[in-house]
């Protein structure tokens, strides 16, 4: 009973006022209440904007240094660590390993729910062991309601390993905020389904996501104006998004960008070092070492 009196207090448990007659409403005055909803996340959001940067300085610094980012969570809060990881390759060309997402039950849980694996907060930790998590890394719990054991388990032990770690939820005075070193905590209010942590808490933690990584490999240098100029060409997709960032970049032609790149051995970093400063390709490959691959300062701008 005491721990369905304190689950009943947490906010994303609450009923929210403004959808107590959706199920008796016409549809599109249902739908306007979800996205007059919907509405709040990015406020809520944008009132975390200084701890979001606090987490961001102290990731950079960690793969700066050699670590790496996970994401660890249960349900709607794992599959969006999962989901924010698996892009980091194809939008930034990083390797996959540098960020990873942990979900509780393993990967049939990012299809079929499976409830209650999150209940234990040792298997939390043998996940986060199981990928090889070390001190140097940075480890970032996802959970809605502050509260999960899983995620509270593998925070506990990256604390006790010497990593630095993030909790995101949207409960205020939660659990995992006291337990983690940067808690993010957007409060997003009671959801349209009550404790449907999918909807507004969900949308708040993939902007928080979002946020996190973008901005990290914007730092990391993987990014030159707002141009993604680490992407690996490896379809005709990517290839005539390759040539039209060169040609952006460096302010040259299409035919002449897809020539830079070939020249390049297609490398979109390399191309455009080439085709704005007028070097060759092994003088801009030795100018991006220096410049730690951001484009900006091997073009000494």
């Amino acid at each position: 009973m005491l721990a369905w009196k304190l689950l009943d207090r947490l906010l994303t448990e609450q009923a929210n006022p403004a959808s107590s007659e959706i199920d008796q409403l016409p549809v599109e005055e249902a739908l306007r209440i979800i996205n007059a909803q919907d509405q709040r996340v990015a406020q809520a959001v944008e009132q975390e904007i200084t701890a979001i940067a606090r987490a961001v300085e102290a990731i950079v610094a960690r793969l700066s240094a050699g670590g790496r980012l996970f994401y660890i969570g249960a349900g709607t809060s794992g599959r969006l660590g999962v989901l924010d990881a698996s892009e980091i390759p194809p939008t930034f060309g990083a390797p996959p390993e540098l960020v990873q997402g942990i979900i509780a039950g393993g990967e049939s849980a990012l299809r079929r729910a499976t409830e209650a694996s999150e209940d234990d907060p040792t298997l939390g930790v043998r996940d986060l062991l199981a990928h090889g998590f070390t001190a140097q890394d940075v480890l970032v719990g996802i959970a809605a309601s502050g509260r999960t054991p899983y995620v509270l388990g593998a925070i506990a032990e990256a604390k006790r390993l010497g990593a630095v770690t993030v909790g995101i939820c949207c409960v205020p005075s939660a659990e995992l905020s006291a337990a983690v070193d940067i808690a993010i905590a957007p409060l997003v209010g009671p959801e349209v389904v009550a404790g449907s942590t999918r909807l507004k808490a969900g949308t708040a933690q993939k902007l928080v996501l979002n946020m996190l990584s973008t901005e990290t490999f914007i730092r990391l240098g993987y990014v030159y104006g707002n141009l993604m100029v680490n992407v690996q060409p490896r379809n005709e997709k990517l290839v005539d998004r390759a040539k039209r960032i060169v040609s952006q970049a460096a302010g040259v032609a299409p035919e002449r960008a897809f020539e830079l790149l070939r020249e390049s051995g297609m490398q979109v970093r390399t191309a455009i070092v080439m085709g704005k400063s007028g070097v060759t390709r092994v003088e801009a490959e030795r100018r991006l070492v220096e410049a730690g691959g951001r484009v900006r300062h091997a073009l000494g701008e």
